[in-house]
């Protein structure tokens, strides 16, 4: 595969949804961004708050703009605060750094793009993000540091 199409990503989106029903997660948002950060697909469960939409948009868009996963840039914005305000500022504040933004690669490691998921603890948007893009038989890089 080499370019993320509409019909995956809806595919993601189903999958991130049944993932989140099936643990009992908190209504979520699902965005999936193409490799040049741009969306391709956003919905959003009833029930999920009102700025569920950005917060999703923007952990995809950061794990895009740095090609990692928001689980690193968390750690990041922790370690070094001031590089994530500027990077939120040339952003326009699009960088959540917060888990939950997960790359999505194809077999060979190309990153097609990404999903970012907001409604629940962060570290669950991030499991049912993972889960979603590997029941479409994708790699998922969540950005965990070894």
């Amino acid at each position: 595969m080499s370019a993320l199409t509409l019909k995956v990503a809806v595919n993601l989106v189903s999958q991130a949804i049944t993932a989140g029903r099936t643990i009992a997660a908190a209504p979520l948002t699902i965005a999936v961004l193409d490799s040049g950060g741009h969306l391709i697909t956003l919905q959003r469960e009833d029930g999920a708050s009102l700025l569920r939409p950005q917060i999703a948009i923007g952990k995809a868009w950061g794990a895009i703009a740095l090609g990692k996963g928001s689980r690193l840039l968390a750690l990041d914005a922790q370690q070094r605060p001031a590089f994530i305000a500027a990077l939120n500022s040339l952003g326009q504040g699009g960088v959540v750094p917060a888990p939950g933004g997960v790359l999505i690669r194809d077999q060979a490691g190309v990153v097609l793009g990404a999903i970012g998921i907001s409604g629940d603890t962060s570290d669950i948007d991030e499991q049912c993000a993972i889960s979603a893009i590997e029941g479409v038989g994708l790699l998922a890089d969540a950005g965990v540091s070894a």
